[in-house]
């Protein structure tokens, strides 16, 4: 059964930055795409950034060249890292992982709040 905790959320101003971590476990780390989502009040769950096994990445349009999303193998540890934050990135951000054969062995994070507000 595998595991995705999030962490390193918060209260940020506008501008600031903020890295977010996921870190699995009892999965195999390196069968799986990455993903974090995030989800604002009374809006769907919106695709933020993935990352491929071999490192590939893709974002959102929101978050072009403010986020960077990276892996760590040593680690089992996926992270978000968010720059030049503005208050409608506010909401909880979602990690997932997706096996890259395997349709049905997928997991998500209970979420972390992310807050951009002065």
């Amino acid at each position: 059964q595998g595991q995705l905790v999030e962490s390193g959320g918060g209260l940020v101003q506008p501008g600031g930055s903020l890295r977010l971590s996921c870190a699995a476990s009892g999965i195999s780390f390196n069968r799986y795409s990455m993903g974090w989502y995030r989800q604002a009040p009374g809006k769907q769950r919106e695709l933020v950034a993935t990352i491929t096994t071999g490192g590939s990445t893709n974002y959102a349009d929101s978050v072009k060249g403010r986020f960077t999303i990276s892996r760590d193998s040593a680690e089992n540890t996926v992270y978000l890292e968010m720059n030049s934050l503005k208050p409608e990135d506010t909401a909880v951000y979602y990690c997932n992982a997706q096996h890259v054969r395997m349709v049905s062995y997928y997991y998500w994070g209970q979420g972390t709040q992310v807050t951009v507000s002065s």
